[in-house]
């Protein structure tokens, strides 16, 4: 099995390049710096890099890089500096799931690929009524409009329930959403639910990146778990 990554060389992808490749994974990881992701992993035979930017990259070569992926992975996300959350690209992640999405579209591939995208438990699933307060709504609304990252993120997402949808015929793909995120040295025990069970602005509770990783791994390698989240957007937390 193969799997093409994102965003790989940041806190989140690089863990979860590992977590594939400690399941014997192939793994090709688009990086803006190889040498930066291969000091953190090292060599494996089971790693190929493309150094590019993703949306640098045009569409036939993206096409190129997918084919043969049985999974595509996004963890791409803005760099927390002033430049990063204001500058552009403003649509980094939307932007890159359009690009990817038809990259794979583009390929003949028997089966369909499985698209996870890393996303914010902030960000509600609209394919549900998911109860969100008029506190929490107001803030929502001025992150919207005054921190780019969120609206990618929603619009990310958005794209996946709206433009894939549940009966595409070549893709089929799940958003993961978890709240405050950590560093942890290893995966510990979590829980996963179809909706947040608790404020991510007013009382957000906390998972670790490793977590995060292990969770979207298992998602490309357990057809169980696939089965059981695929056009979902589950969220995650660590377990108290």
């Amino acid at each position: 099995m193969t799997t093409l990554v994102v965003g790989a060389s940041g806190a989140t992808g690089r863990l979860l390049v590992e977590q594939l490749l400690e399941r014997n994974q192939e793994v090709k990881a688009i990086v803006r710096s190889a040498g930066k992701l291969r000091e953190v992993i090292g060599s494996h035979e089971n790693l190929s890099t493309v150094e590019a930017s993703i949306l640098d990259i045009d569409s036939g070569e993206l096409a190129g890089h997918a084919e043969g992926c049985d999974a595509v992975a996004s963890c791409l996300g803005h760099n927390l500096s002033f430049k990063g959350l204001f500058g552009p690209p403003y649509r980094l992640v939307t932007e890159a799931t359009r690009k990817l999405c038809g990259a794979i579209k583009a390929n003949d591939h028997p089966g369909k690929t499985k698209f996870v995208l890393m996303n914010t438990s902030g960000n509600s699933n609209r394919d549900l009524k998911e109860h969100v307060s008029g506190a929490q709504t107001v803030v929502i609304g001025l992150l919207r409009l005054l921190m780019p990252p969120h609206a990618d993120n929603e619009k990310a997402a958005d794209f996946l329930r709206t433009q894939v949808g549940q009966r595409d015929e070549k893709i089929e793909w799940a958003a993961v959403r978890p709240d405050s995120l950590i560093n942890a040295d290893q995966v510990t025990d979590y829980e996963l639910f179809e909706s947040p069970i608790r404020s991510a602005i007013f009382d957000p509770g906390k998972t670790s990146r490793i977590n995060v990783a292990h969770f979207m791994a298992e998602l490309i390698t357990s057809e169980q778990l696939w089965e059981e989240w695929k056009g979902r957007m589950p969220v995650i937390y660590n377990k108290a």
